[in-house]
């Protein structure tokens, strides 16, 4: 399972980029996006899934 960002929702702030401890998140064009390949949804580093913590739209990062 991974996470993924409402692109719609997506503001472009970066915080969600800065906070992954797999770089799963990068730019793709005015927003970001997250590779469901290297997302471990955070664990074996955090209780929840930091993306979601620090993004200031609630409900943009997601279960995929």
């Amino acid at each position: 399972m991974s996470y993924k960002i409402i692109a719609s929702q997506c503001t472009g702030c970066s915080l969600c980029e800065f906070e992954c401890p797999n770089a799963a998140i990068s730019m793709k064009g005015d927003t970001f996006v997250i590779d469901p390949k290297k997302c471990t949804e955070c664990e074996g580093h955090f209780d929840h899934a930091k993306c979601d913590e620090v993004c200031p739209v609630p409900g943009t990062c997601v279960k995929a």
